[in-house]
């Protein structure tokens, strides 16, 4: 078979090689002419799967290793015929990991201790019930909304809008991106929306750039605290303006731990396997992840949770990286962001990290091991 794919999937050519002929070039370059001989399409979230790309060629089967399908038509592959695999979840991880990181810097930034926060997190699917668990564990107050999981659950534990955006200190958005319908998500947030949190409130957004209406909300922006954007509305061609109104920017790489995306190579190619009738034969290898424990000392540390968190993920350094945008003619921002993303260093999760704490620091273990860190005690 002849596979045609986004040549930033982790480890596509390896992973499926048994089933074809890999071809592998950038999202943008994805065309129907190209298209035509080829079997399998292998997309990330930049490739819009529609069908002016695909009538009318031999594909029949897509994968996106994305957790999000927003992007996909997916009503033309079922009428079409054309099977579809994509990875939920795969990423989830890395982005409340992502969240955690940016959570422990508004505190930092606000005064303010986790355990006199409350976190409204809008969404709680894969990555918005993972965030709401390193939250909980840093002591956050957290307050749910998701009308779809209120309506088929009937739940109390799922909050009306408009009382999370006037109970809580922090919003962090974890919704997908629906263009129309009452269900829609297309600019939620906008000027009325950010009038109705709480003064001062910070904002987070991991989810899709679209979910935010940049125009509207730059004007009302001021009455915000921290803003904290991995997502943006015209990616990759950005607003630099959008830019210089939030405290944390990072292009599009919440969900790029090393840990994601071999998951997302490996959920898509175990789908395209299944869909041919395959053995599935690739097995991603696990030094990949260095499996050996990163060990990070914080006995001297007078604040161990977020020193542990930021020694892991140093969500700082991308912020210091993706500024370096403003130097950049604006003929060069678009290369400049997908290279960002394609060069991305390799990031582990928590788990990969050993934290050692000391005896006077106990207090600091059961916080560190809710945020799935690995920690032990050793005298100074």
């Amino acid at each position: 078979m002849k596979i045609v794919a986004d040549k930033q999937i982790y480890k596509v050519e390896e992973a499926f090689a048994d089933l074809g002929e890999v071809t592998a070039v950038p999202g943008g370059m994805i065309s129907r002419e190209l298209l035509s001989d080829a079997d399998i399409l292998l997309v990330r979230s930049v490739t819009r799967v529609n069908a002016a790309l695909l009538e009318g060629t031999p594909v029949k089967f897509v994968a996106s290793a994305s957790i999000g399908v927003d992007h996909v038509d997916t009503v033309f592959l079922r009428e079409s015929c054309v099977g579809f695999a994509h990875a939920p979840g795969s990423s989830a991880n890395s982005v409340a990991e992502y969240v955690a990181a940016a959570l422990i810097e508004i505190c930092a930034g606000s005064g303010r201790s986790p355990r006199d926060t409350a976190l409204g997190i809008i969404g709680a699917g894969n990555v918005g019930s993972i965030v709401c668990a390193l939250a909980g564990a840093l002591g956050m107050e957290c307050v749910l909304n998701d009308p779809p999981k209120k309506a088929f659950t009937g739940s109390e534990v799922y909050r009306p809008l408009e009382e999370v955006l006037e109970r809580c200190d922090v919003v962090s958005l974890h919704v997908p991106l629906i263009e129309s319908g009452e269900g829609s998500t297309y600019h939620l947030v906008d000027g009325d929306f950010v009038s109705r949190m709480k003064k001062g409130a910070a904002l987070i957004n991991t989810s899709r750039g679209r979910v935010i209406d940049e125009k509207s909300f730059k004007s009302v922006r001021s009455r915000l605290g921290m803003v904290a954007l991995d997502v943006f509305e015209r990616e990759p061609a950005i607003n630099v303006e959008t830019l210089s109104v939030a405290d944390i920017v990072t292009p599009h790489i919440a969900g790029y731990s090393l840990d994601g995306k071999l998951r997302g190579t490996d959920m898509i190619y175990r789908g395209a396997a299944a869909f041919f009738f395959k053995e599935a034969r690739w097995e991603a290898d696990s030094s990949d992840l260095r499996l050996q424990k990163r060990g990070i000392d914080l006995r001297n540390s007078n604040d161990p949770v977020s020193d542990g968190i930021r020694g892991a993920y140093p969500i700082m350094a991308d912020v210091e990286q993706f500024r370096r945008i403003y130097s950049i003619p604006q003929d060069g921002l678009v290369k400049f962001f997908e290279g960002l993303r394609a060069d991305y260093p390799k990031r582990l999760e928590f788990p990969h990290f050993k934290l050692t704490i000391s005896e006077s620091q106990q207090a600091a273990a059961e916080v560190l091991t809710g945020l799935r860190f690995e920690v032990e005690t050793a005298p100074p």
